[in-house]
């Protein structure tokens, strides 16, 4: 593989150690390396952990278990989830970030994890990334308690795996690793969903084609990998290889123009498998849309809010290159999305929003695609379009929306039967 032409900038992503548990700790001025804690519903035996003290993992408790997978031999304290405070901790942790780095070369990944890109701050400062991170994780423990992991990489995904994989495993929690060491450290990663973007569903999937380390998907037929998990598929043979071309301007998108989105509150719990009928559901009305004011997005965000149980949940942002208005397509992004940040937890909102418009007639030349068949596909949704719009949204619907788990043909008639 050549990486001549790879970005080569300086990331440095962060994560804090069992950051919900160490959070708890630090309120109890406890130690989380040797005390026994674990942050879930209380009384509640079937209640899933939202996070176990480094103390429990090292007893070989998992940090997403149900309470009564906990050995009983182990006495341990619980501790109620308190998101407010959680936040707190976490918006004190970005705030020692911006001393250190813009605002605009953050990317806020989740609530206990970071990436910063230091490419135009090491000279400011006359230090290494790797001095450069061990400084801001020192700032972090003086001024919160909380211990840092850091993985250093020439663009976000070798950082991120750096983080994942060795970090925890060195003297410093710091890993740095570049292009050279894809072969040797990325490829020899096994079971694949250790690897970030693959989840077990992916796993057991990739496992059926005789895929069990990520070296196997970086050497297999691309074509492939495309013709069985389409955009995904494209992805998971760029991951494997190292490759990432996205920028943490692209996760900063924020659009000053016309977007479309469609969020969600649910009236029960969904899980991982029925929420993507409601997911297929919301962009099939959001791509009509597109369709009929003649538009294509560039940025797909996609979310999930979790049940009050466990509160939370997730939004990320996506820029992609071809200007899309496609359900299947964009569905493709979203489930990789899904795939890689839902935590298994209940659900009960969906949001999605669809932005970086451009006008339809805008086109981007796509060597892999067969223009007659993207046309084809195209006169087939305009001709559902028309058909809707003048007989009703309920007028013509997918097998799937007759689906008990469905909100398709209620929602239609909330928004009523013609244009919104």
């Amino acid at each position: 593989m050549d990486y001549s032409n790879m970005p080569k900038r300086n990331i440095i992503a962060i994560d804090m150690k069992s950051f919900y548990a160490t959070c708890e700790c630090i309120d109890r001025g406890l130690d989380p390396y040797t005390t026994p804690l674990v942050v879930a519903e209380p009384n509640r035996n079937g209640a899933m952990t939202l996070a176990v003290t480094p103390y429990m993992k090292n007893l070989g408790v998992a940090g997403r278990t149900r309470i009564y997978e906990i050995p009983t031999k182990i006495k341990f304290i619980t501790a109620p989830p308190r998101m407010e405070y959680y936040i707190k901790m976490s918006q004190k942790v970005v705030s020692i970030y911006q001393e250190y780095v813009d605002i605009k070369d953050i990317h806020i990944y989740s609530i206990d994890e970071c990436f910063l890109d230091v490419t135009d701050y090491l000279k400011l400062y006359n230090k290494t990334d790797y001095a450069l991170a061990l400084d801001i994780m020192n700032k972090i423990k003086e001024e919160t308690g909380l211990i840092s992991t850091s993985g250093i990489g020439p663009n976000l995904l070798i950082a991120k795996i750096a983080m994942d994989i060795e970090a925890k495993h060195t003297k410093d929690n710091i890993a740095k690793w570049d292009y050279k060491d894809i072969e040797t450290k990325f490829w020899p990663i096994t079971p694949l969903s250790k690897f970030w973007g693959i989840g077990k569903r992916m796993e057991k999937n990739l496992n059926a084609m005789g895929l069990y380390k990520i070296g196997d998907i970086a050497n297999y037929d691309k074509a492939k990998l495309k013709k069985k998990f389409g955009v995904i598929g494209e992805e998971l043979f760029e991951h494997a290889n190292g490759i990432d071309y996205s920028r943490i301007s692209d996760f900063n998108h924020r659009t000053k123009d016309m977007s479309y989105g469609h969020s969600q509150v649910l009236y029960k719990d969904y899980n991982y498998d029925n929420i993507q009928l409601i997911i297929k559901e919301m962009i099939e009305v959001l791509t009509a849309r597109l369709r009929r004011h003649k538009k294509k997005a560039t940025v797909i965000g996609f979310g999930l809010g979790y049940s009050k149980t466990y509160k939370g949940g997730f939004y990320h942002s996506r820029k992609i290159e071809v200007p899309t208005n496609d359900a299947k397509y964009i569905y493709d992004i979203i489930y990789s999305m899904c795939e890689r940040f839902y935590e298994d937890y209940p659900i009960r909102k969906v949001s999605i929003n669809l932005a970086g418009l451009v006008d339809n007639n805008t086109e981007q030349l796509n060597l892999f695609e067969n223009y007659e068949k993207v046309q084809k596909k195209e006169n087939i949704n305009n001709a559902i379009d028309t058909i809707k719009d003048k007989y009703g949204k309920n007028s013509i619907l997918k097998a799937s929306s007759l689906l008990r788990d469905s909100t398709a043909k209620e929602r239609n008639k909330k928004i009523g039967g013609h244009r919104a």
